[in-house]
């Protein structure tokens, strides 16, 4: 009950407060409204007992799948939501995927959410369907030009979509600014999928001051090379989403190719899997053995029960 109540409360004030910035000083109200969503995250974290987790993927079985982790991603969840764990899952919302099969309906109070990158506005819409034969929530991020197309990154004649590096970048700051509206820290977030890269960079840099993010540990899932093209050459200044991102971080991603979105993501994860045995020989190697970080190599015979050990070392 007093976790409701603060909720509540929160809500109630944050309306008021948005309200009166939009309506008299847009600056004055500003500091009191980061204090608010501070208690709530804070609020949330005392009240929590369970641990929490967040999966952030481009694939899951059984709405994409593209490589062998889609299926692994599904099982992880429900593996991670059996043991006790709280879980919620984040993917794009292709076009490929059934809405009426799968069961999918609009999150009135998540939509709405518009993503800047390089000075434009992308807004999202955000849905949610329960995994079939398992108690979990799967949102998906939605946007009628980027996301909800027939074909995923090529189009029907396998020509590589030339704005591809533009629809990670929203669906990476998407998926965090959706993370923030839920008001729900999670205390794990994996990442797998190239598109994912930019996630484990952004939350050390651009989103470091979110208290929401602020006990985080990341894993990223080094898979396998799925694409050979380039992304756009303006890449790098999309990326850049604020003055936290600088050439330091720039620089893991300069090759904008698929090599290089491994390459970032891992580079700034407190953990890194593989989920593949045709993993990048270089970045294998690369990888293999990190001072600092923990490692899960690829196994094929795994029931999986080595990740929740990971989940449960890197949550204490």
């Amino acid at each position: 009950m007093k976790k409701i109540f603060f909720t509540r409360l929160y809500y109630v004030l944050s309306i008021i407060i948005q309200y009166v910035t939009v309506t008299i000083k847009p600056n004055k109200y500003r500091i009191l409204h980061s204090l608010l969503k501070y208690l709530l995250v804070t609020n949330n974290v005392q009240m929590s007992t369970k641990k929490r987790i967040l999966f952030i993927a481009n694939e899951m079985s059984p709405y994409l799948e593209l490589t062998e982790f889609a299926d692994i991603v599904n099982k992880l969840a429900v593996k991670s939501n059996d043991s006790g764990m709280e879980v919620r899952c984040i993917m794009p919302r292709f076009g490929s995927i059934n809405e009426r099969r799968h069961r999918l309906h609009e999150v009135v109070r998540l939509s709405g959410i518009n993503v800047t990158i390089d000075n434009d506005d992308y807004p999202l819409t955000i849905k949610v369907a329960s995994l079939p034969n398992a108690r979990l929530q799967i949102y998906f991020l939605d946007n009628d030009d980027y996301f909800r197309r027939k074909f995923i990154f090529t189009d029907e004649k396998e020509n590589w979509f030339d704005d591809n590096g533009l629809r990670a970048v929203l669906f990476c700051k998407g998926a965090l600014e959706t993370v923030k509206k839920f008001g729900w820290p999670p205390d794990i977030i994996h990442c797998s999928g190239w598109m994912t890269g930019l996630i484990p960079m952004f939350i050390k840099n651009a989103y470091k001051k979110e208290p929401v993010f602020s006990n985080s540990k990341i894993i990223y899932t080094i898979g396998q090379n799925t694409f050979k093209e380039k992304l756009e050459k303006d890449f790098l200044k999309m990326i850049t989403i604020n003055d936290y991102v600088t050439k330091k971080e720039l620089d893991l991603f300069k090759d904008i190719n698929n090599f290089a979105m491994f390459n970032g993501g891992a580079s700034f994860a407190d953990a890194i899997t593989f989920g593949s045995e045709k993993v990048d020989k270089k970045l294998a190697d690369q990888f293999a053995k990190v001072k600092g970080k923990k490692i899960l190599k690829y196994d094929a015979t795994s029931d999986l029960t080595d990740y929740l050990q990971l989940y449960a070392e890197l949550a204490k």
